[in-house]
């Protein structure tokens, strides 16, 4: 299993913290966000936010990721500070 994790606004928006999803679903970081988009279709409108960073396994990485079972999984909104 692949354990997705939603922060900040974005986890208000989508009112989950977190889910669970099959690593058969799911073979890259692209594939996984069509799946999701694809199960939550209202979902679309925040996640396809172009400024929105991912990670796995706490380190930012591009859509072409290969996932891995047990990978963790984090999407958030870009993170201003001063």
């Amino acid at each position: 299993m692949i354990k997705v994790l939603f922060f900040a606004q974005l986890r208000e928006q989508l009112q989950c913290a977190e889910l669970s999803v099959a690593e058969s679903d799911a073979q890259t970081l692209a594939q996984l966000h069509e799946y999701l988009t694809g199960q939550h279709p209202l979902w679309a409108e925040f996640l396809n936010n172009e400024k929105l960073l991912m990670a796995v396994n706490q380190t930012i990485v591009k859509v072409s990721q290969v996932l891995q079972s047990g990978d963790e999984v984090a999407f958030f909104p870009p993170v201003t500070g001063g």
